[in-house]
């Protein structure tokens, strides 16, 4: 049997116990796949998941930096920032979810993570063109655009946040935390 296949096997049987909730055969199948021929990224995400499931996020945070050694994506980047985030290193993780979102500007657990580190640090102003640029992509996404306008509202940016409001009501008038916002304005 050759590596490759080999490797394949190993990584789906480890998403599927993973997925099953069977962590220590995940682990088993995970490591295997990340000790086959060639070098994957794939293995690695799997063994932080585990990680994280079990509450150690230092190791998920190596297994995360592991796969970002291999092939840095957007969920490496993504990956790196939340156990960063959940250890309380808020100005680190902030980097990280803006290198994913240079990455993947569609990268929803990016940007709206983003959005409440933004908050937190008082980093608004840069979280902006962030959810602008995903906004250009689908600009009919009202959470989004709703997130815009809530980051605009703090930057005293009132009237801009008043035109965001009215264009999500306009795709979407029953999106009811825009009204009470517009209301507040």
């Amino acid at each position: 049997m050759s590596g490759h296949l080999d490797y394949e096997i190993n990584k789906e049987l480890g998403e599927c116990y993973l997925f099953m909730g069977e962590l220590d055969k995940a682990e088993q199948y995970y490591t295997k796949a990340a000790s086959s021929n060639g070098v994957h990224a794939d293995p690695y995400l799997g063994l932080a998941a585990i990680a994280i499931h079990r509450g150690e996020l230092e190791g998920a945070l190596n297994m995360y930096q592991k796969a970002h050694k291999v092939d840095p994506t957007d969920k490496t980047h993504a990956g790196i920032a939340l156990v960063l985030m959940e250890q309380g290193r808020g100005a680190d993780a902030f980097g990280h979810f803006v290198e994913a979102l240079k990455v993947n500007p569609e990268n929803m657990v990016a940007l709206f993570s983003l959005v409440r580190l933004g908050h937190e640090l008082n980093r608004l102003d840069e979280v902006v063109p962030h959810l602008s640029r995903y906004l250009e992509i689908d600009p009919g996404k009202s959470e989004v655009r709703y997130s815009l306008a809530g980051c605009l509202v703090c930057l005293e940016r009132k009237d801009e946040a008043r035109a965001e409001l009215n264009r999500v009501l306009e795709g979407n008038p029953d999106f009811e935390p825009a009204k009470e916002l517009l209301a507040q304005l």
